[in-house]
């Protein structure tokens, strides 16, 4: 099935006539509108940021914690054994 994108949304900003200028600069230097030059960059530091919040960064000292932690043969706790019963109950419902 072909998808097509239309440009039916709208996004208004206002700013300082310097970065305005400092905006058409940047675009022209790269053969682009403002209007694609806004688009492009926008949408990629969008994605970046989105990206970036998707990752769990630890340190050396608690990745080596979290390893330890996962490595360790341990007997399900009381906590754990109510969240699992919870778990099926609640799909055993759907």
């Amino acid at each position: 099935m072909a998808t097509t994108n239309k440009n039916d949304a709208r996004l208004q900003l206002r700013l300082p006539a310097d970065l305005k200028r400092e905006i058409e600069e940047a675009a022209a230097h790269l053969g682009q509108s403002v209007s694609e030059f806004a688009v492009s960059t926008l949408v990629q530091v969008a994605r970046d940021v989105n990206e970036q919040q998707k990752v769990t960064k630890l340190s050396n000292r608690d990745r080596d914690i979290f390893l330890a932690m996962l490595e360790a043969d341990r007997e399900p706790n009381k906590a754990l054994i109510e969240a699992a019963e919870f778990y099926k109950k609640q799909m055993a419902e759907q």
